[in-house]
């Protein structure tokens, strides 16, 4: 059965190319290393009750018990994943557009990826950038919670809490830095300050 309830508040985005250490998000990776990476991933988050939500690949998500998918334009669709995963497992959804988002809430979405806020060097092939402007239109029109990505950090993370997001997601900002837990503690106490405002 799906988490009763996440903390979106930071949302890691691992990625391979960038990490400085160990992570997960897998473009690249067979089937069986990613289910391996992902195995060894939930052992140890389970210890830290935090949640596992598998990028992209609803096989992989089932295959190794995790809590929740993220699924984007070119991935399964949400009817279907719905359908197969029934209410067992948390479904978040990338959304580009207001239009992206309703439908995303309509069909069922657990919480919704805005992206990108701002455009980022980690990921190229997006929409063009929304910004906090069109994050706030999003806020408006859907209830579901709603995290921010793209070109995020510590400067401007705050802002992102602000003008409507739940929370904030990130690559580079925790991945790339040769202290992650110190980056983490750093934008978690951004995060934290901005929902006191």
């Amino acid at each position: 059965m799906k988490p009763q309830r996440i903390d979106y508040s930071l949302y890691l985005v691992t990625d391979r190319g960038l990490s400085c250490g160990v992570q997960l998000r897998e473009k690249t990776a067979s089937t069986r290393e990613f289910i391996r990476e992902a195995l060894t991933l939930k052992k140890y988050l389970r210890s830290v009750t935090v949640p596992l939500i598998i990028n992209d690949r609803l096989d992989v998500a089932l295959a190794v018990g995790a809590d929740g998918v993220h699924l984007g334009r070119k991935d399964m669709p949400l009817a279907m994943a719905r359908a197969i995963v029934e209410d067992r497992m948390v479904i978040g959804i990338s959304v580009e557009s207001l239009e992206d988002a309703v439908a995303a809430e309509a069909g069922g979405a657990d919480y919704l990826g805005v992206s990108p806020i701002y455009q980022t060097p980690t990921k190229t092939d997006t929409a063009p950038a929304l910004g906090v402007a069109g994050l706030r239109v999003i806020r408006q029109a859907v209830n579901l919670p709603l995290v921010g990505i793209g070109g995020l950090h510590q400067g401007n993370a705050a802002e992102i809490i602000r003008n409507g997001a739940d929370g904030v997601a990130v690559v580079s900002a925790i991945v790339a830095t040769q202290d992650p837990m110190q980056a983490a503690r750093g934008l978690k106490g951004v995060i934290a300050r901005a929902r006191q405002q």
